[in-house]
C-alpha cells in the first residue's frame, strides 16, 4: 500500500477536497467508506453522492467563495454536503448543534452564509423555528437565500434534502468538473468561527492545501490506515471530527462511523458490532467507560488507536487506556483552529507518563516555542506563551485585520494565548491560559462571548463569568451579575433563561447577583478575585 508519506504532500498531490475524495474512490472504490446506521456506503458511493450535491449546489446558484453553514449532527449527508460545497468552489461555514436560534444567526449574518444546510428536530431543537425567530435581530439574514433540511421534514419556505438534489440532476457533468478543476490549493476551504477576548466569535481562514497537508501530518503521525473503523465521536462541526474525522479517513481509506451524540452504551455496541479499531476523543469518552460496568459484557478487543488531548491527564488513565479497554497505541496532542487544528503530537511509543503530562511536540514541518512577553524564546523548562509558526497557520480572521494582526506578528508567530512549558526534548505541556477560556465537557467556553449574551437580559447590568472546576463536567461557567437599577433579579431564573438562548456548555451552571464587580485601579475586572471567591467556598 501506497502511504501518505510515500504519496508526497497532500497539498501538492490533491490541492483540493474534491480531488482528494475523487481519488479515494479511484483507490478505495467499494471498501466501506461509511456506516451509519442501516446506511453503508462504499468510497465509490461518497464520491457519487458528493458530486450529486455538488450538482445541486450549481442548480441553485452557488458561486466559488460563497458561504455555505452546515448546522447537523455527524451522519453520512454531512459528508455529501461538505464535499460537495468544496467541489464547487464554496467555503464551509459549520455551526455547533448546541447552538441557539440567536447564536447561529449572528455567525450567519457575519459570514454572509448564502445557503444552510440543517435538520430540525435533533435532540428536541426545532433549528428552523429558533433560527426564523432570530433573523430580525441579526438584521434578517439579507444574504441567506437557501435552507435546505437533511431527514426531517422540511418546514414552509425550506426545501428538503432529496428535492434539493434532484434540482440538480440537470447539471452536465462536464460543468461541474470545470468547476472543480478551478478549486485550488491557495482557495479557502472553511471559516470556521472560534471566540477571543473581544467577545464575539471570529471567522478563522483555511486554505484546501494547508488543511489537507496538515490531516496529512495527523495520518503520518498516528498510524490510521485503510484498514481501520473509525468510530467518530467528535462533532464534524469542530476541527477534529471534520479535519481528524472526514478528511483523515479519505487520505488513509479508513472506514468513518459517524455518532451523532456521546452516548457510551451505543458506543460499546458499535465498537463490539462493527469491529471499531479507532476512537480518538477527549479524555472524559475513555474515563467513562472504564468507570461503566457493563464495560466487560461488551468485545472491545478491536480497539487499536486512541487519540486524545484538551487536558492533562492522569499517567494511570492512559496505562489503564492500554491494559483494560485494549488500545495498542495511545496518543496525545495540542491544536487551536487557528493552527488548523494542528500544532504538536506524541508519538505511539512514548512513554505513558509522557503522553499523560505532554501534548507532544511539533507536527512535521510546524515551528512550537514558548515566547516571554518581549517574544523573545524563554530558556525550556520555563513558563511562557506558546507560539506556532508554519503551514498551518490560518490565512487570518474574516475581515477583522486588526485581530489578525494581533494574533500573528510580524515574523509568521501565531500567539495562541496558552501557557506552557517545553521540555529539553520540544515537548510541550499546557499549564495555563492567557485568556479567560475554560473547557466545559470538551468544549471550549470563553466568558467574554458568554457575557455579551448575557447582557441581553433585561435585569443584567454587568457580568462577570468564569470557570471553575466541576468533577463531571471537567469546568463550568459561574456568572457574577449585578442587576439593573430597579431589577430583582433570580439567579434560577437567569440560569434557565441562559440555557435557553444559548448552547448549554457555554450556559453558566450558577448565579452569583453582586452589588458591584470587583475592578483594579484601571477599571479592569479582577476575575481571579471572583474564582477565589468560589474556590475559597
Amino acid at each position: 500500500m501506497v502511504t501518505p508519506i510515500e504519496a508526497g504532500r497532500a497539498d501538492v498531490r490533491w490541492g483540493s477536497v474534491p480531488r482528494l475524495f475523487a481519488d479515494a474512490a479511484f483507490r478505495f472504490g467499494d471498501a466501506e467508506a461509511i456506516v451509519d446506521g442501516d446506511v453503508r456506503l462504499s468510497w465509490n458511493d461518497v464520491a457519487s453522492n458528493a458530486r450529486r450535491a455538488a450538482k445541486a449546489y450549481l442548480a441553485v446558484g452557488i458561486t466559488k467563495g460563497d458561504r455555505v453553514a452546515i448546522w447537523a449532527p455527524n451522519c453520512h449527508e454531512w459528508v455529501a454536503a461538505l464535499v460537495g460545497l468544496h467541489s464547487v468552489g464554496a467555503v464551509l461555514v459549520p455551526l455547533n448543534t448546541r447552538y441557539k436560534g440567536a447564536e447561529a444567526a449572528w455567525i450567519l449574518q457575519r459570514s454572509g452564509a448564502v445557503a444552510l444546510v440543517t435538520v430540525d428536530g435533533f435532540l428536541g431543537n426545532g433549528y428552523v423555528g429558533m433560527l426564523q425567530g432570530a433573523r430580525d435581530a441579526a438584521g434578517g439574514l439579507p444574504t441567506l437565500r437557501e435552507i435546505v433540511v437533511l431527514r426531517d421534514d422540511a418546514p414552509e419556505g425550506t426545501r428538503g434534502w432529496d428535492d434539493f438534489l434532484a434540482a440538480g440532476d440537470v447539471i452536465d457533468d462536464a460543468v461541474l468538473d470545470a468547476r472543480i478543476a478551478e478549486v485550488g490549493a491557495d482557495d479557502l476551504s472553511d471559516m470556521m468561527f472560534t471566540s477571543g477576548t473581544t467577545g464575539r466569535p471570529k471567522g478563522v481562514l483555511t486554505a484546501h492545501g494547508q488543511m489537507l497537508r496538515c490531516v496529512q501530518g495527523w495520518v503520518a503521525a498516528t498510524g490510521l490506515d485503510r484498514d481501520d473503523r473509525y468510530l467518530i465521536v467528535n462533532p464534524f462541526f469542530h476541527s477534529f471530527g471534520y479535519k481528524a474525522g472526514i478528511i483523515a479517513c479519505a487520505i488513509a481509506g479508513a472506514t468513518m462511523l459517524p455518532l451523532a451524540t456521546f452516548d457510551v452504551p451505543v458506543m460499546m455496541e458499535l465498537i463490539e458490532a462493527e469491529k471499531v479499531s479507532t476512537l480518538p476523543g477527549a479524555p472524559t469518552i475513555y474515563q467513562t467507560m472504564l468507570n461503566r460496568p457493563d464495560r466487560v459484557d461488551h468485545d472491545l478487543s478491536s480497539l487499536r488507536l486512541a487519540v486524545t488531548g484538551a487536558a492533562v491527564i492522569p499517567v494511570s488513565l492512559v496505562e489503564d487506556m492500554k491494559s483494560v479497554l485494549g488500545f495498542d497505541t495511545v496518543v496525545t496532542a495540542y491544536g487551536l483552529t487557528e493552527a488548523c487544528g494542528f500544532a504538536t503530537i506524541c508519538h505511539h511509543d512514548d512513554p505513558a507518563e509522557l503522553i499523560a503530562t505532554t501534548s507532544g511536540k511539533a507536527m512535521a514541518g510546524m515551528e512550537v516555542l514558548i515566547f516571554d512577553g518581549d517574544n523573545h524564546e524563554v530558556p525550556r523548562g520555563e513558563p511562557g506563551e506558546v507560539v506556532v509558526r508554519g503551514y498551518n497557520v490560518m490565512q487570518g480572521y474574516f475581515e477583522d485585520p486588526d485581530e489578525t494582526a494581533k494574533a500573528i506578528d510580524d515574523r509568521g508567530w501565531l500567539h495562541t494565548g496558552d501557557i506552557g512549558v517545553m521540555d529539553e526534548n520540544g515537548y510541550l505541556k499546557i499549564t495555563d491560559r492567557v485568556k479567560d477560556m475554560f473547557i466545559c465537557g470538551g468544549f471550549n467556553a470563553y466568558p467574554a462571548e458568554i457575557e455579551s449574551l448575557l447582557l441581553a437580559h433585561p435585569g443584567i447590568a454587568q457580568v462577570a463569568v468564569v470557570g471553575v472546576p466541576d468533577e463531571r463536567m471537567g469546568e463550568v461557567g459561574a456568572a457574577f451579575v449585578v442587576p439593573a437599577a430597579g431589577a430583582t433579579v433570580d439567579p434560577d431564573e437567569i440560569v434557565a433563561w441562559a440555557k435557553r438562548e444559548m448552547a448549554n456548555y457555554k450556559a453558566p451552571a450558577t448565579v452569583h447577583v453582586v452589588d458591584a464587580l470587583p475592578t483594579n485601579a484601571s477599571g479592569k475586572i479582577l476575575k481571579f478575585e471572583l474564582r477565589d471567591r468560589l474556590l475559597g467556598g
